[in-house]
């Protein structure tokens, strides 16, 4: 919605960039890429220079992990835009760049839940909301949380709905070898009573939802894990 209100602020509108992994020289690479129509071709320092500096445009840096005078060189190459970035306070800002830093606070309890309901897309419980209202003083409003919570919760939806579905798709039970016992059945409707996570387990959720994952899943995962968070495209995948 803030992204529509400033579409007409600037010629080139708003450009969104992730800053996860990337240096000041990927973050103009990645802006030059969004505004202009250049398929294939990868301009050397100096063209690129002059062209992101003829870039107006509202530019915002989700993760941005560069600090200091790296900070200040993608400023100073882009001097027709304005930029909203997005750091941890372990992200310093350079000497040079004019910046107004804002600490934000979490999310209030009643917007962490509709945040909550948006990722589910559907009504909460009362159980689920008082679960959620926990989750919100454990975590203090931290957005994150929620989105994970989400997760958890549509998994839990799935399982509830059509188990027998659910566990052919997520293959919950692990690789059996040949000379293991059978295979024990899936739960029906009927039988499988799944409650709700536990505080903890909505705190800190990467177990549970990775336990849910196929095999194949897990392996793209480990994969993400080794690369720092990056999720390989399945190309790149043996």
């Amino acid at each position: 919605a803030v992204a529509a209100d400033c579409a007409d602020l600037a010629p080139d509108g708003v450009v969104r960039l992730n800053g996860r992994g990337r240096t000041g020289a990927d973050l103009l690479h990645a802006l030059f890429d969004a505004v202009y129509k250049a398929p294939g071709h990868r301009p050397d320092r100096d063209e690129l220079l002059a062209l992101v500096r003829g870039i107006g445009a509202v530019v915002t840096v989700d993760d941005l992990e560069i600090g200091g005078a790296a900070l200040d060189d993608l400023l100073a190459a882009t001097p027709e835009c304005a930029f909203l970035l997005a750091a941890t306070t372990e992200t310093t800002p350079g000497v040079d760049a004019h910046l107004e830093e804002v600490l934000l606070a979490g999310l209030g309890r009643g917007a962490s839940l509709a945040l909550l309901e948006k990722v589910v897309d559907r009504p909460l419980t009362e159980e689920e909301r008082n679960w959620a209202g926990d989750l919100w003083f454990e975590s203090e409003g931290l957005p994150l949380r929620f989105v994970q919570a989400g997760s958890l919760l549509v998994q839990r939806d799935r399982l509830r709905a059509a188990p027998e579905e659910a566990f052919d798709e997520y293959d919950y039970f692990e690789p059996r070898a040949d000379d293991a016992p059978p295979v024990p059945v899936a739960p029906t409707t009927a039988s499988l009573d799944v409650p709700l996570p536990s505080l903890g387990e909505g705190a800190a959720p990467a177990e549970l939802l990775a336990s849910r994952l196929s095999e194949a899943a897990r392996a793209t995962l480990r994969f993400a894990v080794a690369l720092g968070g990056e999720v390989p495209h399945q190309a790149h995948l043996p």
